[in-house]
């Protein structure tokens, strides 16, 4: 039993005795132990009742809290290259009720100004550390996820992303600013939180290094927690249906993943360049992943490679009817010195690469690139320079440059 448990049945077990001592037809010794005994137990059993609900003991906490000094400039005259710090600050609550299941629930809060410099998924220069909201903290994602017998997840959850519900993540490069989230963060993996379900098969082998099959199926749905006249399954709404099938091993994996997202609309979740995401009809996109990574760490770096292609039903005329997006991503761990490690990514954002009658992207030759440095201080803290930039991105086919410190605090 728990010390302060024990704490708190003594002083119960001795108003147990005292009239027991003066109760003159217990004549043993004995007897008056047993009595006692079976009194304290029958009192630790309410206890552990009591405790037990109120709080779950497979419940775990942790959570980051991330310092962003730096600045843009997007070379235009409204946006500045004033140096500006920011914070974001994030809880994660894991809990278990059988040992195998999770509900996860975290909590989010940042001061970022809502379509500001470091949230602004239209020049490229969001970071992944970025949080507008006033520093409101509040449910930013929760869900539960459960297994089917030996080799099938399940998830469900009113505030949950697709990513979060795949065998395994479809890229390993740790990137800065979120156009290279998930090997390219364009129409076939990017989304914004929604209502959803999903569930991953994974293939048993007998060996962990083996090659392995896996297949993701998941839906969500925009509107599936607050509008009324559509819903989650309604026809009209801002569905997306994902589904990645997979073939690797922990030290490689290639994947393919088909996005279906009908009716039209801007899937502000996904980052690319505004001709690049502007149509009315139904959009289906194709995502490629690769990614290698060597036995040791140092000087070789690990390789992540993505290629998006998307194309529209029935487009309407002036509307772009086919899109691509590319990126390529090195990272290094353990570089120079231990814990400390490296990124570097170029590629382009997802842009129109044909329309239906007249009409081009001024972003179909855009180019985006981001590098850093990550100093580990400690277990805990970490200190990342970086810098990134593009050219030709967003509709206006503009210049974007910048620079950041990262200071990560992580308990």
């Amino acid at each position: 039993m728990k010390l302060f448990q024990r704490l708190l049945v003594a002083p119960a077990a001795l108003g147990l005795m005292a009239p027991m001592a003066a109760n003159a037809d217990i004549t043993s010794v004995s007897n008056e132990s047993e009595v006692i005994e079976a009194r304290v137990d029958g009192v630790e059993a309410q206890l552990e009742e009591i405790q037990a609900g109120a709080f779950s003991s497979t419940t775990t906490l942790s959570g980051k809290a991330a310092f962003v000094t730096g600045y843009v400039d997007d070379d235009t005259e409204t946006d500045s290259d004033k140096v500006t710090m920011n914070y974001m600050y994030q809880l994660n609550m894991n809990s278990s009720f059988t040992g195998d299941d999770l509900l996860y629930t975290r909590l989010k809060a940042g001061n970022f100004t809502k379509n500001g410099r470091f949230v602004d998924k239209g020049n490229g220069s969001f970071l992944s550390a970025g949080k507008d909201g006033g520093g409101e903290i509040k449910v930013d994602k929760i869900w539960y996820q459960f297994p089917v017998g030996d080799n099938l997840q399940v998830w469900i959850g009113p505030a949950i992303e697709n990513y979060y519900m795949l065998a395994s993540a479809p890229s390993i490069y740790k990137p800065v600013t979120k156009q290279f989230a998930l090997g390219g963060n364009a129409s076939t993996y990017g989304s914004s939180t929604s209502a959803g379900l999903g569930a991953a098969w994974t293939q048993s082998v007998d060996d962990p290094s083996d090659g392995r099959f896996a297949v993701s199926v998941n839906y969500t749905g925009k509107e599936g927690d607050t509008d009324a006249t559509k819903g989650l399954f309604d026809g009209d709404s801002k569905s997306f249906l994902l589904t990645k099938i997979e073939y690797g091993t922990p030290q490689w994996q290639v994947s393919a993943a088909l996005a279906n997202k009908p009716n039209g609309s801007t899937y502000d979740g996904y980052y690319h360049t505004s001709a690049g995401k502007t149509y009315s009809k139904d959009l289906t996109s194709i995502g490629l992943r690769a990614y290698w990574k060597p036995e040791t760490s140092g000087s070789i770096p690990q390789v992540q490679l993505g290629y998006d292609m998307a194309s529209v039903d029935d487009a309407v005329a002036g509307e772009p009817d086919e899109m691509t997006a590319w990126m390529v991503g090195l990272g290094w761990t353990d570089l120079f010195v231990d814990g400390n490690r490296a990124g570097v990514a170029f590629g382009s954002r997802q842009a129109a690469t044909s329309y239906n009658g007249a009409g081009s992207d001024p972003a179909e030759d855009n180019t985006v690139w981001e590098a850093y440095y990550t100093f580990k201080v400690n277990d805990g803290v970490t200190i990342t320079p970086a810098v990134f930039g593009g050219s030709d991105v967003e509709a206006d086919g503009k210049d974007v440059n910048g620079a950041v410190v990262l200071t990560e605090f992580k308990f």
